[in-house]
Formats: C-alpha cells, sequence, structure tokens
C-alpha cells in the first residue's frame, strides 16, 4: 500500500517519571544524540514521505509549540488539550485531521532501525482488509532499558494478544504503529479521557489487530538513569538508522 502521509506524534504527557529534568522541560524535548526526541520522531516520519503531524501539547506546550515553529518539514498542526485526554483521546480529538490510515508515535521512544525502517515496515505489512490497527513490538530481553513484565504475545500470523494480569509476555509495545480511522467507530461515546488499549483490545477481540515485531534497537527513556544510560550507549554505538 501507499505509506500513510498523515501521523500523529503524541507528546502531551506530563514526564513526571523524568523529573526533574522536566520540571524545567516537557519530556518530548529532553535531548539524546544533541537532539529533541521529538525531533527523532518526527524525522523518521519525514524520512517516510509523511506530510502532515498532528503533535498534540499540555505540560509547557508553549515550549513544544515554539520549538517546532523552527521546523520546516513536515507540516505541523498543534493540537492542544486543556486537560489530558490520554492516548485514545487525544488520537480521537485530532481524527478530522488524520484522514483514514495514519501513523502515531509516541514522542518519547527512540530507535534504531534495521535493513528497513520500522515506519515502512510497518507500511509494508498492512493489509487493509484485515486490520483497524498494526502495532510494533519489542522484544522484551533486547529492549534497553526496560524491565517489565510485557505486554503482549504474539502467534506465528502476527496475531497480538494482550498478557493476563499473571502472565509474562515476550513482547512489549514499542510506541509505534499505523491506525485506521474505523478503529474509532463508537469512541464518541467513551469518555472524552480514554487509552488506545481500550480500542486494541476491541480490535483484538474482533481478530482486527495485527503487530510485527521490529527488528532494530529501541531504548527506554523513562527516567533520568534511563536516559544516562541510552546516551552512554549510543555514545559508543553503531552509526544510527
Amino acid at each position: 500500500m501507499m505509506p500513510p502521509r498523515t501521523a500523529m506524534v503524541l507528546a502531551a504527557g506530563l514526564g513526571t517519571r523524568m523529573r526533574p529534568i522536566t520540571d524545567s522541560i516537557p519530556k518530548p524535548l529532553v535531548r539524546i544524540r544533541g537532539r529533541t526526541l521529538l525531533d527523532h520522531a518526527l524525522d523518521r516520519l519525514e524520512a517516510q514521505g509523511v506530510e502532515t503531524v498532528v503533535v498534540n501539547t499540555h505540560y509547557k506546550g508553549e515550549q513544544i509549540a515554539a520549538h517546532l515553529a523552527a521546523r520546516p518539514r513536515p507540516r505541523i498542526i498543534l493540537s492542544e488539550e486543556s486537560e489530558l485526554l490520554e492516548t485514545g483521546g487525544g488520537v480521537f480529538k485530532a481524527l478530522p485531521r488524520l484522514g483514514e490510515r495514519f501513523y502515531v508515535v509516541n514522542s518519547d521512544v527512540f530507535w534504531l532501525n534495521g535493513k528497513v525502517p520500522a515506519l515502512e515496515r510497518l507500511a509494508r505489512a498492512w493489509r487493509e482488509d484485515e486490520m483497524d490497527a498494526l502495532l510494533l513490538l519489542q522484544r522484551t530481553t533486547t529492549a534497553i532499558g526496560y524491565e517489565g513484565s510485557g505486554d503482549y504475545l504474539l502467534d506465528p500470523l502476527g496475531v497480538p494478544r494482550r498478557r493476563g494480569e499473571r502472565e509474562i509476555a515476550p513482547f512489549l509495545f514499542a510506541g509505534v504503529q499505523i491506525l485506521h480511522a474505523r478503529l474509532f467507530a463508537g469512541a464518541a461515546s467513551l469518555p472524552a479521557k480514554f487509552s488506545l488499549l481500550r480500542l486494541y483490545d476491541n480490535a483484538q477481540e474482533a481478530g482486527r489487530l495485527r503487530a510485527i515485531v521490529h527488528d532494530g534497537e529501541w531504548y527506554h527513556i523513562g527516567t533520568p538513569a534511563g536516559l544516562a544510560m541510552a546516551d552512554k550507549r549510543l555514545a559508543i554505538n553503531r552509526v544510527e538508522r
């Protein structure tokens, strides 16, 4: 399929676990390898041919707006949230600007591509008649700085199942995905604040949730210690892809 030409970057969070760094700046403007996390995400999308990106803002949103004003491409549309709408509510608010099929990227994730860029691999894997959401997953054993119990199990056909309460899953959600607007059918009846996880569960139940596994490095940058670990590792790493 033609890769999506629109995307959303989720940048409205409070970044509480990144304090004291985020006492003065929002988490998307934290720098790694001399560039903000937000710009890393936008660079990936621009390289994939995305033309328009919606960026939602809340905490210190004026700093994000000022930072993005200096960026010529891609075209940026700000979606200001007077109160946090969570991931699902934030995307639903921006849906009229996103079209039918679009990327959604968390602004606080950092990854290195494998031989084929992750966004391109998602576009190649998309099947319009089978999917409402296609997630990028990362193996927990290779996720740098991650210490959780994982999010999903995955069958050989790429069909994910969210782990049960007492399960340990081999894959985590990497914060990168392609979504279709039909995933949000019925979302108008939900509270203004809701998580995308709720819609993933609906798609899973309907058999319309799919996933692929990232084949490059992925960094969990949730705390100052995690940021320092990532900077140290990347300083001696291969050239970034």
